[in-house]
This record gives structure tokens, sequence and C-alpha cells, in this order.
């Protein structure tokens, strides 16, 4: 049930405007409808899918990052064949469609994905982090700052 009254044009506005909404079994996770940050709150039609995809990835992967602890870090797993996961050390996009992960792989190995929008499936995964005595790295905490910026 609406509690107020939305001009045709104000419903219009709220229906392209983008939201997001979770539910957790957990009960100490967000649930709920979330705020969205200022870059995301920008009517979809203005943004290329690459994009779009983009900074939803980045708040996906930042929500993830507050779940974990000080010994994981994020990865992401593949799916079909046997890739395996790369440990997620960079992302971009390329206008209109390609999305972009850099990072690594379980033994090291310098990894990057180009993926088009249309078959995007990421997996986010806990790994933990690669080095013992540094502190785990939160990519989603410098792609939301740069996404802030721009």
């Amino acid at each position: 049930m609406q509690d107020q009254i939305e001009t045709s044009a104000e419903a219009a506005e709220a229906a392209a405007l983008p939201r997001c909404h979770e539910v957790h079994a957990n009960s100490e996770a967000d649930s709920g409808t979330k705020q969205l940050p200022e870059p995301l709150q920008k009517p979809v039609e203005t943004k290329s899918p690459a994009q779009w995809a983009y900074e939803r990835l980045i708040l996906y992967i930042q929500n993830f990052e507050k779940t974990l602890d000080g010994d994981h870090e994020v990865a992401m797993g593949f799916t079909g064949g046997d890739a395996g996961v790369m440990r997620i050390e960079g992302m971009g996009y390329f206008d209109p469609d390609i999305i972009t992960f850099y990072g690594s792989d379980g033994g090291g190995a310098r990894t990057q994905l180009v993926q088009h929008v249309s078959q995007l499936n990421v997996m986010l995964r806990a790994l933990p982090k690669s080095v013992e005595d540094k502190p785990a790295n939160r990519i989603g905490f410098r792609l939301a700052a740069d996404l802030e910026d721009n």
C-alpha cells in the first residue's frame, strides 16, 4: 500500500532510479532496502551497461568484505571449466559492455578476466590473505573511493 500520492513524473523517475533490497537468514546481516551511494543513485539510462555493472559490483564487493575477518580477502570464483579462483586486486570497465577483473590465481600468477556484461557471473569467495604479516587487502574500499571521485 502506498502512503503518499505521486505525480506520474515522480512515479516514472522513481521506477528508473536504482534500488537495492536484500534479505539474509542471519539477522546480524544488513537486510531490507539500502540507501545507495551517490554515484549509484543516478538514473540507469545515463550509464552504459558496463558502467552500471561495474558500480553494482563495487557495492557487492564492499559489502562482502564487511563480513570478512582480518585474515581473509575477497576473491572471485569462476564457473565452468577448471579456472579456479582469482584474488581480486583491481577492476574496471570499457564502455559500452566490457568488465575487467585484475588479480592473481591461487598460485600467485597474474590474472586478468575480460568479460562481456551479458556473460557476467561472479561468485565472491573469502580466501586467506596472501601475506601473513600484512593487513588484509580491501579492494572494495579503494574501488568505492574511486567511484566517489569520478
